[in-house]
């Protein structure tokens, strides 16, 4: 792996910068060892032994040497290792830098010496998470390199992912899959994992590995060109975890990176580190002898061979020395530091400030410095620990470089996009920022412009959904044995709105507000009441006023004519009082319509309970005179004393009074008052007048209906006596009216909202009015005007044969001057009942 070349150079290059700069370590030399671990564990635990050992002696706690003092030890390692290996120092107290893998810590007590150069996983998760909210992918895949780092997902990641809204197509491992228990089914095993990604309808997919998960990820995602039937490779998002870098390495055949295209990653900040650039440029076989790594390298890249191995590699050119490294393809050989290479260079940089500070703590250490020096780490390396807990100081590129107490650098972390190209060469582009240190909702940034997505997406931002959005007016239904991301739109009930996309429920507008037709959004609702200016309230009062005009001519025309008999029948008092209060009941409908105000709410109801138990009442008393008067013509009858109008005005003043009594009762314990009804009309505010009570309302109400039922018997009882100005007939045609009127205006009112149940009432004051007045009133008047001739007592004592209160039946046997009057189609009086 040719990138990790640099990881060297890096070293290389921080050890040799403080070597040649007076003001830190004066006449102090760092020194380094450099082991390979081959990605093998076996040889990593020699190195680790060596390292605390004599040299070429395997005898761990005897190291004797003076020169060699074991200051730190800088790991690059995959998971497996670096957890382990960290055990061995921790004995020693040595510290140690992890610079390419930050393990899962199970016992903290094991990391006591370890310092971390890139953010751990727990923070690498949050930087993650905030990428998923900040693209508003919301389902994923979930893959680990073991069992181990899935499980410690599980436990501590995921119920963050799900508070905030992420969901898992599925979460999985290598392991899990069978990567170490059966290496002779090797392909087929792959080709399952590729077909399990690329089946699943996530498009992004987070991977959490190592350099040795890389090697297998990118073989796996080749698996078309080696099975020619497997399904074609999808376009996805891969989120990748900050130790899980893209490396070229040699190899006999090149795996296919496109897919690869567009990835994401949290890595490690990096900026440039002045004079570096060139120190790479400037490396030669020839020239750095020193340099155990460089041939290897050289022969890598440039596919040449050094002469002392030319038997060997017969075919190649001859390594002449005059390659220059800028001719490189990137991804063979990076000249911008990398995330690894810059982690290297701040912890030999935190080492050489750590041991810096604690020889010129005192002057007891400055002695020890200038008269045996290199012996005081080999008794004490544990002392380093206190200063590199405490160390900060900023690097050659202007970077702060801290630790927190738990070990951890304090600092922010890149998001890396990895760009490929069809010549399996790459390049890495940095397009935001983590910083952890700042608010949760503001700790990333990220140039979108700048991401290059994979070339399916057609360079538009993916959508990694479970379905499509909810789009307001609809909410989400979870469907039933998914995840929570994935769900039904169902349109929000009647009343109730969804202003934004993915809403979990609909919400009600306030009560001054209505939904929208498409319900994701609320209107103000208009002010509706029952006005004079709109048609159907001037039909109302141009009824009122209408019938108001008839009831006063009538009463004009009866007071005009109150000596005649027709008006002197039937008591004339009462009369006048049922035509005066059928005109107050006409004008009372006006109170009815405009704008609601306290005083026309007292009046509305009360008003029109009175007047209306007023008419009522003189209908049942003009009814009981009839019966009385009839009664009273028998010879001996004891009815006669209740022929007269204190009867009736009893009747009239006794019933009214119980009425008032009721309507009294009602204002004093629930006055009706202004009213504004926000519900019954979804569009409108309807201003209104508030019953108070609805009890007290009904019960007004029915004792008017009590009354006109009544009113309707007596009549329905008396319509057959013969008397020729019986009025009980006509009572029972205007009562029958009546009690139609107010039988269907209960269910109509309560069926009607708005501003049309006020129209509903006053539509029953005035027809109810209207019918008592024409059945009762309109064929007197009829006689009275077009036939006066027949309206004299006179003209009545010559036709009849009794006086009186004696009637004379109608069909009592032939009569000429019946047929007389029948000819000329002209009404007929026989007899006068009762007289006032």
């Amino acid at each position: 792996m040719t990138e990790n070349y640099q990881h060297i150079l890096a070293l290389v290059f921080a050890v040799k910068e403080i070597n040649e700069n007076a003001k830190i370590l004066p006449n102090i030399t760092l020194g380094f060892n450099i082991y390979d671990s081959h990605l093998n564990a076996r040889w990593t635990y020699q190195s680790a032994l060596q390292l605390i050992s004599p040299k070429n002696k395997p005898f761990p706690n005897y190291n004797c040497d003076l020169q060699d003092s074991l200051v730190a030890l800088i790991e690059g390692l995959y998971s497996e290792i670096s957890y382990e290996i960290p055990s061995i120092f921790n004995a020693y107290r040595i510290p140690q830098f992890l610079y390419a893998s930050a393990p899962i810590i199970k016992d903290e007590t094991q990391f006591l010496t370890t310092y971390q150069m890139t953010p751990n996983e727990s923070h690498q998760y949050k930087g993650i998470l905030q990428l998923l909210l900040h693209f508003k992918w919301t389902w994923i895949a979930f893959f680990a390199a073991d069992a181990a780092n899935l499980e410690w997902f599980k436990k501590f990641m995921f119920p963050m992912f799900s508070q905030s809204g992420i969901c898992f197509s599925f979460m999985d491992s290598f392991t899990n899959l069978g990567y170490l228990s059966d290496r002779g089914r090797y392909w087929i095993w792959q080709q399952e994992i590729f077909d399990k990604i690329m089946d699943t309808t996530a498009n992004v997919l987070v991977f959490n590995g190592d350099t040795r998960s890389m090697f297998v990820l990118r073989n796996l995602l080749d698996i078309p060109a080696y099975f020619h039937t497997a399904q074609k490779a999808k376009g996805k998002v891969w989120i990748f975890t900050a130790q899980m870098v893209f490396k070229w390495y040699s190899g006999p055949r090149a795996c296919d990176i496109e897919i690869l295209q567009g990835a994401l990653s949290i890595g490690m900040h990096t900026r440039e580190l002045p004079g570096f650039r060139q120190f790479l440029l400037d490396r030669n076989p020839y020239r750095n002898k020193e340099d155990g790594f460089i041939r290897d390298f050289w022969t890598d890249v440039f596919g040449c061979a050094f002469p002392e191995s030319l038997p060997r590699s017969e075919g190649k050119d001859v390594c002449t020395g005059e390659e220059r490294l800028e001719s490189l393809p990137a991804h063979y050989f990076p000249r911008s530091v990398t995330g690894h290479s810059y982690s290297i260079y701040n912890a030999v940089y935190a080492v050489a400030h750590a041991l810096h500070v604690m020889y010129s703590s005192t002057s007891e250490s400055r002695a020890k410095m200038e008269g045996r020096r290199g012996r005081i780490l080999d008794h004490h390396p544990w002392k380093l620990h206190h200063f590199l807990k405490h160390v900060s100081f900023n690097n050659s590129a202007g970077d702060m470089v801290s630790f927190h107490q738990n070990g951890e650098l304090i600092g922010a972390s890149d998001v890396i996009n990895w760009v490929t190209f069809p010549n399996q060469s790459f390049f890495r582009v940095k397009v935001g920022k983590m910083d952890p240190q700042v608010p949760s909702n503001e700790c990333l940034t990220v140039n979108e412009d700048a991401i290059a997505w994979h070339r399916s997406f057609n360079q538009v931002q993916p959508i990694s959904l479970c379905n499509e959005h909810c789009r307001s007016g609809f909410s989400k239904k979870v469907k039933e044995g998914e995840p929570f991301c994935c769900y039904d739109c169902i349109p929000c009930p009647e009343g109730e709105i969804s202003s934004h996309s993915d809403m979990d429920s609909c919400f009600k507008c306030p009560d001054d507000e209505y939904p929208n037709k498409e319900r994701n959004r609320c209107m103000a609702k208009t002010v509706s009441f029952l006005s004079y200016e709109e048609p159907l309230g001037i039909s109302l009062v141009i009824g009122a006023l209408f019938f108001s005009l008839v009831t006063l001519l009538m009463l004009g025309t009866f007071m005009k004519h109150h000596d005649t008999p027709i008006v002197r029948a039937n008591n004339r008092d009462l009369s006048y009082a049922l035509l005066f209060s059928l005109l107050l009941c006409f004008l009372s409908a006006l109170l009815f319509i405009g704008r609601p105000h306290k005083v026309v709410c007292l009046l509305r109801q009360t008003a029109f309970g009175i007047i209306f138990s007023v008419v009522v009442s003189c209908v049942l008393a003009k009814t009981f005179t009839v019966i009385v008067a009839f009664m009273a013509t028998k010879p001996g009858s004891r009815m006669r004393k209740w022929v007269g109008k204190k009867v009736a005005i009893t009747i009239v003043l006794s019933c009214s009074l119980i009425q008032a009594l009721i309507c009294a009762l009602w204002l004093a314990m629930y006055p009706p008052f202004p009213d504004a009804d926000m519900h019954s009309v979804i569009e409108e505010m309807v201003l209104q007048c508030n019953e108070g009570s609805p009890a007290m309302f009904y019960c007004a109400l029915g004792y008017m209906g009590f009354l006109a039922i009544a009113s309707f018997w007596v009549a329905f009882l008396a319509r057959k006596l013969p008397d020729s100005f019986n009025e009980a007939k006509f009572i029972t045609f205007s009562m029958l009216v009546f009690c139609s009127v107010w039988l269907t205006f209960v269910p109509t009112y309560l069926s009607t909202k708005g501003k049309y149940t006020v129209a509903v009432e006053i539509f029953s004051i005035l027809a109810s009015s209207a019918g008592l007045l024409v059945f009762i009133f309109s064929p007197k008047c009829y006689m009275i005007l077009l036939w006066p001739e027949l309206n004299h007592r006179e003209q009545l004592s010559r036709r009849n044969q009794r006086r009186h209160f004696f009637p004379i039946v109608a069909d009592s046997g032939p009569n000429p001057n019946l047929r007389r009057n029948r000819q000329a189609k002209r009404p007929v009086l026989y007899s006068v009942h009762s007289w006032d």
